[in-house]
């Protein structure tokens, strides 16, 4: 197993500088990571970092709590896109999730689809706030909103990824795609190879984390996602 193809090297600290963002460019030139993860302010540099590298640059959107309206997310989108944006992470509306509004949740994911028609979109479902029935439902509203990629969760919440959601989400995508065209990515909380192998086998098809040199070292990352 290559790891290092599985890794979105992720960086969305608040305090992360331009200096760790070309760092975090280096690593991932370095070890040949699928992506990097960053925030939308940072799209521009890492576009001129990674030049002819192949590796892709991912950011988010309505991040971390997904409590922006939808035509607010597609806008944002968008945005990013034009910077550079191979891939964008979004955040679901929370809150309509909690409340079993799946139409809702459907409708958000949909604005943003539309926005980026040509683009990777990976929908994070926050799945430490949300009960197994209700991460079904929005792992189905996602699949029927076109998303590319259910991700498991932002690192920013009350926890991260676990191999229970991951084979949860596999389980919806079976049912509901059964081509398996949907991917899903499980962020949070992978620290070892171990970790990393375990997830994969569970479904995972990509790994956000901060700590990607460590587990292609074959160490335990310490690192905080």
């Amino acid at each position: 197993m290559e790891l290092a193809r599985y890794i979105d090297h992720t960086l969305l600290k608040a305090t992360a500088t331009s200096a760790d963002i070309r760092k975090l460019c280096a690593e991932a030139r370095e070890h040949s990571f699928y992506a990097v993860c960053v925030n939308p302010v940072y799209i521009p540099l890492c576009a001129s970092e990674l030049a002819g590298s192949g590796v892709k640059i991912a950011t988010v959107c309505g991040f971390p709590l997904g409590a922006i309206s939808s035509e607010q997310k597609a806008v944002e989108a968008r945005l990013s896109a034009e910077m550079g944006a191979d891939e964008v992470d979004m955040v679901i509306h929370i809150g309509a999730a909690l409340e079993n509004d799946w139409q809702a949740v459907e409708a958000d994911v949909r604005a943003v689809r539309k926005a980026i028609p040509d683009r990777v979109l990976k929908v994070i479902i926050e799945t430490c706030y949300l009960s197994d029935e209700q991460k079904r439902g929005a792992t189905a509203a996602a699949i029927r909103a076109g998303a590319d990629f259910v991700k498991t969760s932002t690192g920013f919440g009350t926890g991260g990824a676990t191999l229970e959601d991951v084979r949860l989400m596999a389980e919806v995508i079976a049912e509901l795609n059964p081509d398996h065209k949907v991917e899903i990515k499980a962020a949070g909380g992978v620290r070892s190879p171990e970790d990393a192998a375990a997830m994969i086998a569970a479904g995972a098809t990509r790994l956000g984390t901060s700590g990607g040199v460590a587990l292609v070292s074959g160490a335990e990352s310490k690192q905080g996602y």
